[in-house]
């Protein structure tokens, strides 16, 4: 029995032009969004196999989703999603909404989503549609299963599969029907441009930092080493990883990545492992995991410092001989992996506080690569603001000449406690409601804004705190101005809501003291 590992190519163009083929049949005898929804996500599944799927249909006027479908990793909603049509979505934004996407007749509203929900899981992009006056469905997905990135034919495909839905929902009225005193309008398109996080594949500064680093990178590449890269969130461990793999011998097969606090403790071991029919409930059919996905390739596992110690044992064994089984299966497979390993938490002190396994920390740990926070290297900031700020000016077609002095003066005073992902979405958000020449104050978030003239950035009395000290009082000032809405505050300080509870943990904030 052969136990080698396929690469995963994706579809070929003739799958995908056989599944388009199939759904525009099926879908002819449609008579309810539900089941188009279902054999849109079953198509998806077929083709793309995107951890998650999902499918959501939202009323303009009623401002709410009306209706979801999803396939993948099973959503645990504590609130509803809302949708809005805005001229002036700046507020919005602070509060923690979402740009979809323009509208197709009024270039200055843009459709903006509202859906905390979905903060834990990472969504690779979404595709919204036009179905009716007053219907609009958004396509989103998380990665790919396989942690590979969507290839061109695949995002064409949904496109594709996008405008069929649209062309379909016209003569359905079983479950959502229009307003009495409203007629339809033709099917109208939605130019959606989104950037992906990993589409910088350069490391960009001119601190001594980011110098070693590119230097420690040639060093390891081609060396068959595992590695662990260390720093906070959003200082860009993961585009060190994929610059590691690129200059490595393994770098003509896909880079497999997968985050290792996304997901319960329950699915990840299925997600590293794959799992068989029937080993538990809801495993309807067999699933490859991340070790399969990567055979001769290279494994990303980010934020292993999450990983529970069950999951960390059948870890080592697969990285001391390359064996390893998929849950509830009997079968033993092997894998040749290259392993980079990324955290922001101390595994050290994990390892005393009995949370960490000190004889996988020895094994990860080969080579490490620690990536300062943004704060500490203060001459990169200027570098990288530029640099998104012409990704965006180009990327949603503006006419920007650049930053104005006041902008420039502010970013040299921000701590930026999201490091460089908070700096990349100041920029887009600025490119997006700028209406001057140049980018102004008045488009960068509120909070952020005031937050230079608040005893966490400016004041001199204050010249001799720890950059620890000025990250509490900034995230202590956002926290008061959003009344502790933790998923507020991680919104406009750019961090994700675990790594906001992980602060306010190590800090010791309380609601009461605000």
């Amino acid at each position: 029995m052969n136990d080698s590992v396929p690469r995963d190519k994706g579809p070929n163009r003739g799958s995908i032009l056989a599944a388009l083929a199939d759904f525009s049949d099926r879908i002819q005898t449609t008579e309810n969004y539900a089941h188009l929804s279902k054999l849109t996500l079953d198509t998806i599944s077929g083709l793309v196999q995107s951890s998650l799927a999902i499918i959501s249909i939202y009323d303009l006027k009623k401002n709410r989703l009306i209706l979801e479908e999803n396939t993948g990793t099973q959503i645990q909603r504590k609130s509803q999603p809302r949708i809005a049509l805005a001229q002036n979505i700046t507020e919005m934004l602070d509060e923690g909404w979402e740009i979809l996407g323009p509208s197709p007749t009024d270039v200055n509203n843009f459709y903006v989503l509202y859906d905390p929900d979905l903060n834990d899981f990472y969504i690779e992009f979404r595709i919204p549609f036009f179905i009716k006056e007053h219907l609009v469905a958004v396509i989103s997905l998380s990665k790919k299963e396989s942690g590979t990135d969507y290839t061109v034919e695949e995002i064409d495909m949904l496109r594709i599969l996008a405008n069929y839905i649209s062309l379909v929902s016209e003569r359905i009225s079983d479950k959502i029907k229009s307003e009495p005193d409203v007629r339809p309008r033709p099917v109208q398109k939605i130019t959606y441009q989104y950037v992906r996080q990993d589409d910088y594949s350069e490391i960009l500064g001119e601190s001594e930092a980011i110098r070693h680093i590119v230097r420690m990178i040639d060093r390891v590449a081609k060396e068959n080493v595992p590695v662990l890269i260390t720093g906070e969130s959003g200082t860009g461990k993961e585009l060190v990883a994929r610059a590691i793999h690129r200059k490595s011998k393994r770098s003509e097969k896909p880079l497999v990545a997968m985050n290792c606090a996304a997901l319960p403790d329950a699915l990840v071991e299925s997600e590293l492992f794959g799992h068989e029919k029937g080993a538990f409930t809801g495993a309807t059919g067999q699933k490859k995991g991340k070790f399969e996905f990567a055979n001769e390739s290279t494994l990303f596992l980010d934020e292993i410092g999450d990983m529970s110690m069950t999951t960390q044992a059948k870890l080592l064994r697969v990285l001391q001989d390359g064996t390893f089984q998929r849950v509830g299966g009997n079968q033993t497979l092997h894998s040749d992996v290259r392993l980079i390993a990324a955290t922001n938490k101390d595994l050290i002190k994990n390892i005393e506080s009995g949370t960490f396994r000190q004889d996988l920390y020895y094994r990860i740990n080969v080579v490490q690569i620690e990536i300062p926070p943004l704060c500490e290297r203060k001459q990169d900031i200027l570098l990288l603001a530029d640099y998104f700020f012409h990704v965006y000016n180009n990327t949603f077609s503006k006419d920007l000449s650049g930053l104005g002095p006041e902008v420039i003066e502010w970013l040299k005073n921000y701590p930026f406690p999201g490091n460089v992902r908070e700096l990349k979405n100041i920029m887009e958000r600025a490119v997006i409601l700028e209406t001057e020449e140049v980018v102004t104050l008045s488009s960068m978030p509120k909070s952020r804004t005031k937050s230079r003239s608040t005893p966490a950035v400016q004041s001199s009395s204050n010249n001799h705190l720890s950059l620890e000290d000025l990250e509490k009082r900034h995230i202590e000032a956002v926290l008061r101005e959003t009344g502790f809405n933790k998923s507020a505050a991680a919104r406009q300080l750019g961090i994700a809501r675990k790594t906001l509870r992980e602060k306010i943990d190590k800090y010791h904030i309380k609601e009461s003291d605000q």
